[in-house]
């Protein structure tokens, strides 16, 4: 038997967890003599009038009980910051769906006209594209998703995830296709073969080609990530030439270096050469050479310049989302939520291109005001369309 003070043991009705014992200054009853029986569970003992005797059974129930509600507090503890998560959750899906409710806005006022801003296209029907130009959508049957690829906006590691998805590429250490994407060599994912676009379809559905790619359209989520046009430029100068690329100095850069370089006799054979010698394209050149008209006559632009509303059509293609990647990580977090497809994996947390929109003018600076100005009109249906502001830094 266990012996407990009354003085400890002494609570009022309204604060013990417990049946109480009934302290003789309350209200509730008759003060009680030592020699009374309080209970049937508690006896007056004989030796003493200062302590009660609780049995251990009504002990040990008092203490589970209080463990049991300590332990309901703690649970709904839990549910309350729960619940608090999913409510800052919903709150920063809601701003994330307005804003991508905002960037398709923006595409349909441009593509109806509105923003008085034409370009070829604008009013075409998507039947009337040529194959050719649909090589840059991307379609995953599996899942449901088509992704129309713009180069040097995170493309590299779209594919990886279209890879992974599509499970098309088998890892060698393990014979059996990639699950993550950043294991993927991101050297393979540019491999056309790996990548089902709708250019291909012709030759896999015949006749039906165009009928299947209405059908995709309308029930696939599509989307797309774009950054400023500029930027871009910058960015993919920068990695095409600011460096030997044998593939583009010999396509476009000895082109540049003989048209526009002043270049006397004949140019080093390769990349490294001509590297080796100082001889390699200005950036101004590069300008040159995207204003002048004799360059789309000769071939259309390179998917590394060329424009996205030529690459990804999106007055024909209506794109349930539209990334940027000035907000990459936030951006692919809800992308892929909305893909559901989040669980399966993540996307690849690499360094990124670190072209940075505040390099504008410095690059810019040797560039003479008319040739930006021209340079801002042929890339203008692309800073309405994707909601960048004109650079009034550089065309100033």
């Amino acid at each position: 038997m266990l012996v407990a003070s009354a003085s400890t043991h002494c609570r009022t009705p309204n604060t013990s967890r417990f049946n109480p014992i009934p302290c003789p200054w309350t209200t509730a009853g008759p003060s009680l003599s030592t020699s009374t029986q309080i209970s049937s569970s508690f006896t007056a003992p004989t030796t003493t009038s200062s302590t009660k005797v609780i049995p251990e059974d009504t002990r040990a129930a008092a203490g589970k009980q209080e463990q049991e509600e300590e332990e309901e507090e703690k649970q709904e503890h839990e549910k309350m910051e729960t619940r608090e998560d999913e409510k800052k959750e919903r709150s920063h899906t809601s701003v994330n769906d307005r804003e991508q409710e905002r960037r398709k806005q923006r595409i349909m006022d441009v593509c109806s006209g509105e923003d008085t801003v034409e370009f070829p296209g604008r009013t075409r029907p998507f039947e009337q594209i040529p194959n050719r130009e649909l090589d840059h959508l991307i379609v995953d049957d599996t899942h449901q998703i088509i992704y129309c690829y713009v180069p040097k906006v995170a493309c590299t590691n779209w594919k990886r995830v279209m890879v992974v998805l599509s499970q098309s590429l088998i890892s060698p250490s393990s014979g059996k296709p990639y699950t993550d994407p950043e294991a993927v060599p991101p050297d393979l994912v540019h491999n056309s073969t790996l990548h089902l676009t709708f250019a291909k379809f012709w030759r896999h559905y015949g006749s039906l080609s165009r009928h299947l790619m209405a059908l995709k359209l309308q029930r696939y989520t599509k989307f797309l990530f774009v950054r400023d046009p500029f930027v871009r430029l910058i960015s993919a100068f920068r990695n095409k030439f600011g460096r030997p690329n044998e593939d583009f100095y010999k396509q476009f850069g000895s082109v540049m270096l003989r048209r526009y370089g002043n270049v006397s006799g004949s140019l080093p054979d390769t990349a490294a050469e001509a590297f080796a010698a100082g001889i390699k394209p200005t950036f101004q050149q590069f300008i040159t050479y995207l204003l002048d008209p004799e360059t789309e006559r000769e071939s259309i632009f390179n998917e590394h310049w060329r424009q996205v509303y030529r690459l990804c059509h999106p007055c024909q293609v209506k794109y349930d989302f539209i990334g940027r990647l000035e907000t990459l990580e936030a951006d692919a977090d809800h992308l892929l939520k909305l893909l559901e497809v989040d669980h399966l994996l993540h996307f690849p947390s690499g360094a990124r291109n670190r072209t940075a929109a505040s390099w504008e003018r410095d690059w810019f600076a040797q560039i003479p005001i008319t040739m930006r100005r021209e340079l801002y009109k042929l890339y203008e249906p692309d800073f309405k369309l994707f909601g960048y502001p004109k650079p009034d830094s550089v065309l100033h």
